[in-house]
This record gives structure tokens, C-alpha cells and sequence, in this order.
């Protein structure tokens, strides 16, 4: 009996995690229709006009990370980083990174929106889903990955495909707000070097662990990177 329980309220876990992925994708499909990412409009008033439409279309008034949108040379500075508010030009390259957290529930959800037509940025921006698709196909044939088999395994295919993979992690744990603790020193949070345990694993409550897939590429001569995030575990991925 406690087993069935089990499976049920991991059931619930898994829907309620890809329903909160499913309403930050329906919120950043209604970015561009907005206008939201536009020449002149700086990053910090994308950032709070991403906010306020969250807020508008599901009532979200809690972000469980920093919210982040990034432009040009911006987009090669990973998350850690806290680059200067910078204006949004017309043939820019721009990622968004956003934890909304519905019904305490959390999302994180990052992608890369191209100004222009410029082939580079395009291919860059395209690249991303393709590589999140082949780092799930990755951890789906390796029953017993580790988070950094599976970051060595995203920063050869960025090197392969003629990119820099930009971050010093590849994703991370993710659930129930507050997740399981993430902290610098706790290393088996991420999918990083380092974190040699196996990603396919319970917490400390003895629930399944559900992850978050990062790419972030770079092209240091051209001064530009991009962005793509979502549930790496769970769900259909990314069409």
C-alpha cells in the first residue's frame, strides 16, 4: 500500500512540474507578440514587462531564481554573473532565463530570440533545442549518468557543433518550492564537474529527483551567446 502511495504522489509531482513548464512556455510565447524584445527597450524593462505578463496571465508573483534577460555581448556571461543594463539593439541575439513558480510549483525556462537576420545568430539560436534534445537522448540511454558524464558529454557537443559551451554547470535539481537545497558547496545539486553521483536518484525526502537541462553556447570572436532551458526528465521535450 505505502508503495502505491508512492507512485501516486510521485504522479503528482511529475504533473504538477510539467504543468508550471507548460504555462512559463505559454508566458514566453506571448513575449514577441508583446513587443516585449525590441530595439531600445533595456534589459531591465524586459526583465520587469516579462514580470508584470506573468503576473497578468497566471497571477505569478514569485520568482524562485533572479530573473534574467541578456543582450549581445551580455549573452556570453553565465548565470552567476550580473553584467551591466544594457539597450537592446536591432540585430541583437537575446536570451531570457525566468523561475516563475506557479502554485508553488517551480519552472525554469530559458530561450534565445534573434533581431535580424544575421546567419550566425540564427544557426546559434537554432543549435540550442537541437543540443537539449541530444543531452536527453544522452541521459535516457545511460541508466546510471552522472551530472558530470552528462556536462562533459553537452561541452564536447558544443565544441563539435563549433561553439564554447558558456556555463560551469549544465542544469540542476529542480521541484516543490523550496527545492531541494542548492548551494555552491553542495555539487550533486548540479550537472557539473564534480557531481559523481547518480543523477537517477532520490532526495532526501525519498522522492524522485527531476532535473533541469542548460545549454549555453558562446562564440567568443563574434561576442554573442545563447540559451535554452527546460525539464530535462520529464515530458516530451522540446519539438
Amino acid at each position: 500500500m505505502a508503495r502505491k502511495s508512492l507512485v501516486e504522489d510521485e504522479g503528482v509531482r511529475s504533473a504538477r512540474l510539467l504543468d508550471a513548464q507548460a504555462k512559463a512556455a505559454d508566458l514566453f510565447a506571448a513575449i514577441e507578440p508583446r513587443g516585449i524584445i525590441a530595439p531600445g527597450v533595456r534589459e531591465i524593462e524586459a526583465s520587469d514587462a516579462v514580470r508584470d505578463l506573468a503576473a497578468e496571465m497566471f497571477g505569478v508573483d514569485r520568482h524562485w531564481h533572479k530573473r534574467i534577460v541578456r543582450a549581445g555581448p551580455n549573452t556570453l556571461q553565465p548565470y552567476r554573473k550580473n553584467p551591466p543594463d544594457r539597450a537592446i539593439a536591432a540585430d541583437d541575439i537575446v536570451f531570457l532565463d525566468f523561475g516563475p513558480i506557479f502554485e508553488q510549483w517551480e519552472a525554469d525556462f530559458g530561450r534565445t530570440y534573434v533581431l535580424g537576420d544575421d546567419p550566425v545568430k540564427l544557426r546559434l539560436r537554432d543549435a540550442l533545442p537541437v543540443m537539449f534534445r541530444a543531452g536527453r537522448q544522452f541521459f535516457g540511454a545511460h541508466e546510471d549518468v552522472t551530472g558530470e558524464q552528462l556536462y562533459a558529454y553537452m561541452t564536447g557537443l558544443a565544441e563539435a557543433d563549433g561553439w564554447r559551451f558558456g556555463g560551469s554547470i549544465a542544469g540542476h535539481l529542480v521541484g516543490q518550492f523550496p527545492h531541494e537545497k542548492i548551494a555552491g558547496e553542495y555539487i550533486e545539486s548540479y550537472i557539473a564537474p564534480g557531481s559523481d553521483k547518480p543523477m537517477r536518484r532520490t532526495d532526501r525526502n525519498g522522492q524522485a529527483c527531476h532535473w533541469i537541462l542548460e545549454v549555453h553556447l558562446v562564440d567568443l570572436d563574434r561576442q554573442i551567446g545563447g540559451f535554452f532551458e527546460e525539464l530535462l526528465d520529464l515530458g516530451p521535450g522540446p519539438a
